[in-house]
C-alpha cells in the first residue's frame, strides 16, 4: 500500500508540475481587429516604429508576373486603411521598411521605394529569378531575401545583387529573419533553419511544421511563424513548436506575418480573404 500511495503521491505532482509549465508556456490570440476588404490580397505586412505605420503588399488578383496591378498600402495601429502610397507593382510579395525605404519583392525583382513619396527609386533584377518572396534587413540596413523556387537567398549590398546562400539544407525558402549574424529561415517542409553569415553554416531552431511563409520575433528569444494556408506556431528558444491559430479548414489564409512587442499584437495578412486581422498576444 505504501508503494502504492507513494507512486500516486509523486504521479500527482508530476501532473501538477506539468500542468503548471503547460500553462506558464502556453500562448493566447485574441482578435483584437481587422481591415475593411480594401487590401485585396493582402501577402506581407510590416510594422514602421519610427512613424507608428503598418505597411501591406496587396498582390491585388493572381500572384503571377504578368499581375501588374499591386500595390503597397498604408494601415494605421487600430486598423483604418490610409491610402495606396505605390502602385503599378507585379504580384508583391514581401516587404520591408529600412531607413528610409521599402523594399518589397516581385516575382523576379527587388523593388526599392521612398517610404516618404511612394516612389519607386530602383528595381533590381536578380540573377535567374524563379519566385522571389520575403525580406528582411540588418542594423547596417543590409537587405536580405530568398527566392523560394531556387532554393537561394540573395542580398542587396552597395547597390549590387549577390548570392548568400544556395541549395543544401534550404527546400523552399519564404520567411526570412534577421537576428545577431545569423538569418533566420523559414523552409517548405516545416523547419526554421538558421544561417550563420560568417560561418556561412546551418543549423536547425525548429521542425515539425508545414511550409512556412512568415517568421517575426516574439520579442522574447521566441518566434511566431505562419503557415500560408492557415495555421500560426509559436516556437520557443528551444525550438519547442505550439499551434496557436488554425483556420484551414475556414479558407482563412495566414501569410507573411508581423509582430509589435511593444503593442503585444500580432498581424496577419489573410491573401484571399482580403482583409489584415491584428491579434493580442496573451
Amino acid at each position: 500500500m505504501k508503494s502504492v500511495s507513494a507512486f500516486l503521491t509523486y504521479s500527482g505532482l508530476f501532473l501538477l508540475l506539468l500542468s503548471t509549465n503547460t500553462i506558464a508556456q502556453s500562448v493566447k490570440l485574441t482578435k483584437v481587429w481587422e481591415t475593411d476588404t480594401t487590401v485585396t490580397t493582402p501577402e506581407s505586412v510590416f510594422y514602421d516604429s519610427k512613424t507608428n505605420t503598418i505597411y501591406v503588399s496587396c498582390i491585388n488578383g493572381g500572384p503571377a508576373p504578368e499581375n501588374s496591378k499591386s500595390f503597397i498600402a498604408k494601415v494605421s495601429p487600430d486598423g483604418k486603411v490610409l491610402q495606396r502610397i505605390t502602385e503599378g507593382l507585379n504580384s508583391t510579395k514581401g516587404l520591408i521598411v529600412s531607413g528610409n525605404k521599402i523594399y518589397v519583392t516581385e516575382i523576379f525583382k527587388l523593388v526599392e521605394i521612398d517610404l516618404k513619396t511612394g516612389k519607386v527609386i530602383k528595381k533590381y533584377d536578380v540573377p535567374e529569378a524563379k519566385f522571389l518572396n520575403d525580406v528582411t534587413a540588418d542594423e547596417s540596413g543590409m537587405v536580405y531575401f530568398t527566392d523560394m523556387r531556387n532554393n537561394r537567398i540573395w542580398m542587396l549590398h552597395n547597390g549590387m545583387i549577390m548570392k548568400v546562400s544556395e541549395g543544401g539544407p534550404l527546400n523552399n525558402p519564404n520567411g526570412l529573419l534577421y537576428e545577431t549574424g545569423k538569418l533566420l529561415v523559414g523552409n517548405g517542409d516545416g523547419k526554421i533553419l538558421a544561417y550563420d553569415i560568417k560561418t556561412k553554416q546551418y543549423t536547425t531552431l525548429a521542425e515539425g511544421m508545414g511550409g512556412i511563409d512568415g517568421l517575426v520575433s516574439d520579442g522574447k528569444k521566441g518566434y511566431f511563424a505562419s503557415e500560408w494556408r492557415g495555421k500560426i506556431w509559436h516556437v520557443t528558444p528551444d525550438g519547442k513548436i505550439e499551434l496557436l491559430h488554425d483556420t484551414v479548414d475556414q479558407k482563412i489564409n495566414t501569410a507573411d506575418i508581423d509582430y509589435i512587442p511593444s503593442k503585444k499584437t500580432l498581424l496577419v495578412p489573410t491573401f484571399f480573404v482580403n482583409k489584415v486581422l491584428a491579434f493580442k498576444v496573451d
